[in-house]
């Protein structure tokens, strides 16, 4: 016997509701980093975007971003988006308010930990080709081949003669994968050194924040005038026109998910796809069909 329509709408409203307090947990996951401000860590950044015009304006773009994964699936293309950027830049917030809403198995997060010693051994960009994607896919790099140019080059862990092979081979590979037909998109998230102390004494005074940091963060702290050279040469050998930088000034985390998503929305020009109207088939009943009970001990407790 189906719901009365008053029932079915309000089921329908506590849906959307819940779908949207997907992000909202987040945000008061950020928001309890700020309360800790009051404890005179810190001073945070200007008033950032009303709260309102924020929520309104990623759910617009977010609906859009299922649109363009529609498109992408549709037209079998195959897109590469790197996220690049310091130690608590927002390259993560970013990537999740992206990938919220998408299907992962369209959409899907690619952040390799540290090379093995094979791979140490190998081809530098060969561990980094398995994740890219095939036709109707859209991969996010959560750091990329790009650590070669930052960290690896600021920490010692190659030598300087690796490090200019790599802005020599970089180019090329780049290109070989837009020849390929892959859409490559390279953003860069820019935070000032006030910022990123500031973020990293949240996370040391948060305790549900603090696994974000790891002992090479703490370190690049030390280094951040060598990081900033490092970047400066990575952006000006590196920005080809086939797969040009393109920087997120990051300092409000708010704002610059929005721009981002802008612009990345921008980059890949979609259409709405043509979908076949669907229809839920009735359930097949059978006579003798029965339901059996589940055994009372293999329940979760209903604490809640």
């Amino acid at each position: 016997m189906s719901e009365p329509i008053q029932d079915q709408l309000r089921r329908i409203k506590d849906e959307i509701a819940d779908s949207f307090d997907e992000e909202l947990e987040l945000q008061m996951e950020e928001d309890r980093l700020d309360e800790l401000v009051a404890e005179g860590m810190s001073e945070p950044a200007e008033a950032t975007i009303d709260r309102r015009i924020y929520f309104r304006e990623l759910f617009r773009l977010q609906h859009e971003l299922v649109r363009l994964q529609d498109w992408v699936q549709y037209k079998k293309l195959k897109v590469v988006i790197l996220f690049e950027g310091r130690d608590s830049a927002g390259k993560g917030g970013a990537i999740k308010r992206v990938t919220q809403r998408l299907n992962p198995r369209v959409a899907r997060v690619v952040a390799l930990p540290a090379p093995t010693e094979r791979e140490k051994n190998q081809w530098y960009f060969q561990r980094y080709v398995p994740h890219l994607p095939t036709a109707g896919e859209l991969v996010m790099f959560d750091r990329s081949w790009y650590n070669r140019a930052g960290v690896e080059r600021v920490m010692g862990f190659c030598t300087p003669d690796e490090v200019e092979g790599f802005f020599r081979d970089v180019p090329e590979f780049e290109r070989m994968l837009v020849r390929s037909g892959i859409i490559l998109l390279k953003y860069w998230f820019s935070i000032t050194d006030d910022e990123q102390e500031f973020r990293f004494k949240m996370r040391i005074h948060d305790p549900l924040k603090q696994w974000k940091l790891s002992p090479m963060d703490l370190e690049s702290r030390i280094h951040w005038e060598e990081y900033t050279k490092a970047k400066e040469e990575m952006l000006q050998r590196t920005h080809i026109p086939e797969a040009p930088w393109w920087v997120v000034h990051a300092v409000d985390k708010k704002k610059a998910r929005l721009n981002m998503i802008t612009h990345l929305l921008g980059q890949i020009p979609y259409e709405n796809v043509p979908k076949e109207p669907i229809v839920l088939p009735d359930r097949v009943r059978n006579e003798d069909y029965i339901r059996h009970p589940v055994p009372p001990e293999m329940h979760v407790p209903e604490i809640y």
